[in-house]
């Protein structure tokens, strides 16, 4: 039973954040509000063509939860192509982002949706093709 990919990621908030969310992963990342299963709380599924990868959702008690607690999420991650065009269309929105280019050549652009949740956007066809990462975690370029 080996895993084989992420599913998908699930933002609970409230509606106003929640809003702000799917307006910034669709209009500004491309994803598309999609069908959403049957649900008891309030929200929207968002998708990559057919793959519904973020799930956006009312907090099920009326009491938000905590925010800001020491946790270990860090970012969602996006395999991308054509960075000039992502760089124009971020720059269009009036969004803050970094660059840097990995030691496999992978190109990123990291920044924070409305919520503060970061986004980590890869362009992989900039990848060395020998670069391999060992067993070990340990990167090296084949000779």
């Amino acid at each position: 039973m080996p895993l084989t990919e992420i599913n998908h990621v699930n933002f609970r908030t409230d509606r106003e954040t929640m809003h702000l969310l799917r307006d910034f992963y669709c209009n500004v990342l491309g994803l598309t509000v999609g069908k959403r299963v049957a649900s008891t709380t309030y929200g929207y599924w968002l998708y990559i063509g057919e793959n519904d990868v973020i799930h956006l959702a009312e907090y099920k008690t009326s009491e938000p939860p905590q925010l800001h607690v020491h946790g270990t999420y860090d970012h969602v991650s996006f395999t991308c192509t054509d960075m000039p065009a992502m760089e124009v269309q971020l720059q269009a929105h009036g969004m803050t982002y970094t660059t840097r280019i990995l030691a496999n050549g992978v190109r990123q652009i990291n920044l924070k949706d409305p919520a503060g949740n970061g986004v980590e956007l890869n362009f992989e066809e900039y990848r060395d093709p020998a670069y391999v990462m060992r067993p070990s975690g340990d990167p090296s370029k084949l000779v």
